[in-house]
């Protein structure tokens, strides 16, 4: 008799599942948004100069769709678009600040395919407005999020990182064998960000960080090569479920 074989989530569906429940619970909402995008979402509203690399043609994915202002529209290349969009309707709908929103989703960048990096890969970004916001919040939070995900102590470190949104900005990277991978970059938004959504930067302050699920997700399993994932290849599902419930029973008998 035939055993019978039940469906399992894609280990990047896991891990999003997973990443998101954590931040659920340390009080975040979930926000969406559009794989297709305006330039202004994309890049104007978020301090991204008009002469900045990511948009140069070897790097971003353009469209021939145009937007109102008769740009072409771009493939995501980061789920920050997500957050632009949810203050400017926040604010629409007259809601009260502070507020605290993930948003999980595929981007789209002109990468040279190698062991980690991909033209698409899955990120969640985060951010966190409002009075008194400090860097401290955003080093706490992101301690409790890694030490959580992982379930066990795991090496990491902060160092100085330059994004055009947030004003000083961190990268976070953890030890993958011998060697250490950047999967987070942080900081405190960016003052033009929050005035080009009609935020008042000298009353609220706040931080924004973005992971890679991807690579996460290689951290956690000790998968040396982020092309695995999109390769339908059904002995990694198999594997990864396997050793999924072996440490899910060690967690639990602690």
């Amino acid at each position: 008799m035939t055993q019978q074989q039940y469906g399992k989530m894609h280990p990047l569906s896991q891990t999003i599942r997973n990443v998101t429940k954590i931040f659920v619970e340390m009080g975040f909402e979930v926000a969406s948004g559009p794989q297709r995008e305006d330039q202004w979402h994309n890049f104007d509203a978020l301090n991204v100069p008009q002469d900045h690399p990511a948009r140069d043609m070897q790097d971003t994915f353009f469209l021939e769709e145009k937007d109102e202002q008769g740009r072409s529209k771009v493939l995501r290349t980061h789920t920050s678009s997500v957050q632009i969009r949810f203050m400017e309707s926040f604010l629409k709908e007259g809601r009260e600040l502070p507020f605290k929103i993930i948003a999980p989703g595929r981007v789209f960048r002109q990468e040279a395919t190698d062991r980690t990096h991909e033209a698409q890969f899955h990120q969640l970004e985060g951010l966190v407005v409002g009075e008194g916001v400090s860097l401290a919040h955003l080093k706490g939070t992101l301690e409790h999020f890694l030490h959580t995900f992982y379930g066990r102590p795991i090496e990491f470190r902060f160092r100085p990182g330059y994004f055009p949104f947030v004003e000083p900005g961190i990268e976070i990277d953890l030890k993958f064998g011998e060697k250490w991978m950047e999967v987070l970059g942080a900081g405190m938004v960016h003052s033009n960000v929050l005035e080009n959504v009609g935020i008042d930067p000298q009353r609220y302050s706040g931080f924004a960080f973005g992971l890679g699920i991807d690579r996460l997700t290689m951290m956690k399993y000790g998968i040396d090569d982020i092309r695995f994932f999109y390769q339908g290849d059904l002995r990694l599902h198999h594997a990864l479920r396997k050793e999924e419930i072996a440490y899910n029973d060690e967690i639990s008998n602690e």
